[in-house]
């Protein structure tokens, strides 16, 4: 990998990256260039022409001339492009259908073009700058290094389906993988045929079995932490059976593989006694395998920033130690907004050359004609709603995502997405988000030495107002010594980090309760969304739901009601 793929990985990252700090200059000059090429190209669409794009002229005018959409206004165009209708929303051939996860509501369509692809790989090349740029930075300061090399991950990219029209669907990362698989394959530490396994269980088996049998993995990368965690899981129970694979070059037989997979992988797997026998001694050592023992060349990690990873983070150094993470790009299956700058920071740039980006502030949410902000308006601290025009064919539309400024790059803001604009749980007005609840959560961890497997906070049902109902699932080996102080404590840290929760507490809303669910809860809770529809290397466990009946069939082991 090093010799054929970093040299010009290096030199494309630096060019992208220096260009866009450039544009970070004047941003709003970056992305008046950027909206006017887009409405060139898209103004004989059928939805150009009906919202007159071939007469916009500046930004201002877009803004007064085209309405602000969400998904419900795009629907019935994006099912005419998946039943094969040509320049409906773009002037170029639709060749993929990105689905977004659906954890948070229902799948939605977004139709992939090569000009947006190309356009997010405007992001991906500078993220790529930034990240060798870190990668110095950081052997200045004399801090463990970072090499690239082949690095794991246990993505699917099997392909979800076709429209009746032939257009492949599925989530956004197997689209993005398909389309550059022969990047892929230089640079996974398994094989592409690996990844195409359908099953959950067995795709990380295999996954995880061919990078283990290679000693010099360098990297690991998921969409989210939880993925990483459970591929940190998986190759912990299912360990020992892995090395004996390794050392007889078997393929365990009750992985459920289409023949033909089974057949290609077979190919390539090789007998390895020496590797097995280093991997007998550190489970023995150990006790378990992590990434961080079986891989002493593990030097970073790719995953998803902001919104509620930090609970998942808390339980990275008992499987990485100080290994960094970067994210990479903030993006959705809509469209990449934001760039990474540095390893284990949230704050992202944002992606001047991937989209046209609004921004509706927190006063404005609730009026129906919104008055929107360009990226030279933003200021630090503040939260803002982003409406997004790209080259799928959607202009200002509103992704439901909110972030929060938290610097600047030159003259262009540095962005951490927050939360979903939907995800908000209420009694009566408080608005609690789940970045309230992830902040809760993990200074809860930390005060009681717990680890959590993961949480969900509803409400009760036939009450009103309704109290909160903590639901937790703790880490194998962990117990709740103190649930009362616990739960007293949960109540105080949700009202210092979400005010309005403290003010409707004292008031009207009786005090939260307490429920310790059953080992393997939350394993149920993703089955049901996989079954759903959601992909599992896409989906979110929401940890929060005003849904009454979202956890209502779950064993409860234990609930604890507030004492006074």
């Amino acid at each position: 990998m090093n010799s054929l793929v970093l040299p010009f990985l290096k030199a494309y990252g630096a060019f992208a990256k220096n260009n866009l700090v450039r544009l970070a200059r004047d941003p709003i000059a970056a992305q008046d260039i950027y909206l006017q090429t887009l409405l060139r190209r898209q103004r004989g669409t059928e939805l150009g022409q009906k919202f007159g794009l071939g007469e916009v002229q500046t930004i201002d005018q877009f803004r007064e001339q085209v309405p602000i959409w969400s998904y419900e206004d795009y629907e019935p165009f994006m099912q005419r492009i998946a039943n094969g209708e040509s320049n409906v929303l773009t002037a170029d051939p639709v060749v993929y259908l990105n689905l977004t996860s659906g954890t948070t509501g229902k799948q939605k369509m977004i139709p992939v073009t090569k000009r947006f692809q190309r356009s997010l790989g405007q992001a991906n090349a500078a993220s790529f700058g930034f990240i060798f740029d870190a990668i110095e930075q950081r052997r200045k300061q004399g801090k463990p290094p970072v090499h690239f090399g082949r690095l794991l991950s246990t993505n699917s990219v099997k392909l979800q389906g076709h429209t009746p029209a032939g257009i492949p669907y599925g989530p956004v990362t197997v689209g993005s993988f398909r389309m550059n698989r022969r990047l892929c394959e230089i640079s996974f530490a398994q094989p592409f045929a690996a990844m195409e396994i359908g099953e959950s269980l067995s795709r990380h088996y295999a996954c995880i079995l061919f990078a283990l049998a290679n000693p010099h993995v360098r990297g690991m990368s998921s969409n989210f932490p939880m993925s990483i965690l459970r591929t940190c899981g998986i190759l912990e129970e299912y360990g020992e059976q892995m090395i004996e694979d390794i050392d007889r070059g078997t393929i365990a037989p009750w992985l459920n593989l289409d023949p033909k997979i089974r057949a290609n992988l077979e190919q390539r797997w090789r007998s390895n006694p020496r590797r097995a026998a280093e991997l007998r001694s550190i489970l023995k050592a150990e006790g378990r395998l992590t990434p961080k023992t079986v891989w002493s060349e593990l030097s970073f990690i790719g995953t998803s920033r902001g919104g509620t990873s930090d609970f998942y983070f808390e339980r990275f150094p008992q499987y990485f130690g100080n290994t960094p993470v970067f994210g990479g790009v903030y993006g959705t299956a809509e469209g990449t907004f934001a760039i990474y700058t540095e390893f284990d920071r949230d704050a992202a740039v944002l992606a001047l050359e991937s989209g046209f980006y609004e921004f509706i502030p927190s006063d404005q949410w609730d009026v129906a004609e919104p008055r929107t902000l360009l990226a030279s308006e933003l200021k630090q601290g503040e939260h803002y709603r982003i409406l997004v025009t790209t080259y799928s064919g959607v202009y200002r539309y509103d992704i439901g995502d909110v972030i929060q400024v938290v610097g600047f790059l030159e003259n262009t803001p540095l962005i951490i997405f927050r939360h979903r604009r939907g995800g908000l749980l209420s009694s009566t007005t408080e608005k609690t988000t789940e970045f309230h609840l992830a902040q809760t959560l993990q200074v809860l961890q930390q005060e009681f030495g717990l680890t959590l497997n993961d949480f969900c906070v509803t409400l009760s049902d036939r009450e009103f107002p309704a109290r909160y109902l903590l639901n937790i699932e703790l880490a194998p080996g962990q117990a709740l010594s103190q649930p009362q102080a616990f739960l007293h404590r949960f109540d105080r840290l949700l009202g210092e980090f979400n005010n309005p929760y403290a003010t409707v507490r004292s008031a009207e809303v009786p005090p939260p309760f307490l429920r310790i669910l059953a080992p393997g809860s939350f394993d149920i809770v993703k089955q049901r969304q996989i079954l759903r529809g959601a992909s599992d290397t896409t989906l979110k466990v929401p940890h929060l739901s005003e849904d009454r009946q979202f956890l209502a069939d779950l064993e409860v082991r234990e609930e604890i009601k507030w004492e006074a």
